[in-house]
């Protein structure tokens, strides 16, 4: 009888989906703080500017073709 309630494994795949989803929740909250944080946010900022920018790496802009 022991065996046979070891060997089940009804709900097995409940509680994987329930951990994998607090995990996602966590990771989520540690992103949240962490662009929370100003220095973090100036540099995202920066990056995606500088991406988008038609600019070179110099501050020079860039030749037109």
């Amino acid at each position: 009888m022991i065996r046979q309630i070891l060997k089940d494994e009804t709900g097995a795949a409940t509680a994987e989906y329930a951990i994998a989803t607090m995990a996602a929740v966590g990771f989520a909250g540690l992103l949240v703080v962490i662009m929370r944080s100003d220095e973090v946010r100036t540099i995202l900022f920066d990056l995606v500017k500088s991406a988008l920018s038609f600019t070179n790496p110099n501050g020079e802009a860039a030749p037109a073709n």
